[in-house]
Formats: structure tokens, sequence, C-alpha cells
């Protein structure tokens, strides 16, 4: 399974890192994936892969 966010979709970024000198070599940026317990609307509980920015903003609930 992808390191994507099951809420929000976020996932990984590409880019370059760029050195000193102003050299170009590509890279990339991993969205912070959290493995969480979720609470579905309808009552179940469930693991799910969530992004931070989702867990913190209340899209998800977490279940104790």
């Amino acid at each position: 399974m992808s390191r994507k966010c099951e809420i929000c979709d976020k996932g990984q970024v590409s880019g370059n890192t760029v050195s000193h000198s102003n050299r170009h070599s590509r890279r990339k940026w991993d969205a912070n994936i959290q493995t969480v317990r979720i609470q579905e609307e309808n009552g179940t509980v469930r693991k799910a892969k969530v992004c931070t920015r989702c867990i913190k903003s209340g899209k998800v609930h977490r279940a104790i």
C-alpha cells in the first residue's frame, strides 16, 4: 500500500535538492503518514493510514 493519506489523498511530492554550487539533483518528500485506529461514522473501529494534518484538524476521530 502506498504512503498516501486515506482521507485527503496527500502523498509523495518530488523536486530538486540544490547544493551550494547550484547543482540540482532529484529528491522526494514523503507525507507524514501515521497508522491510527479510527472510529467510522457507523461506529466500527479500523486502522487507517492518515496524515498528521487530518488528525490535528479533526477530520478523523481516534478510537479509544
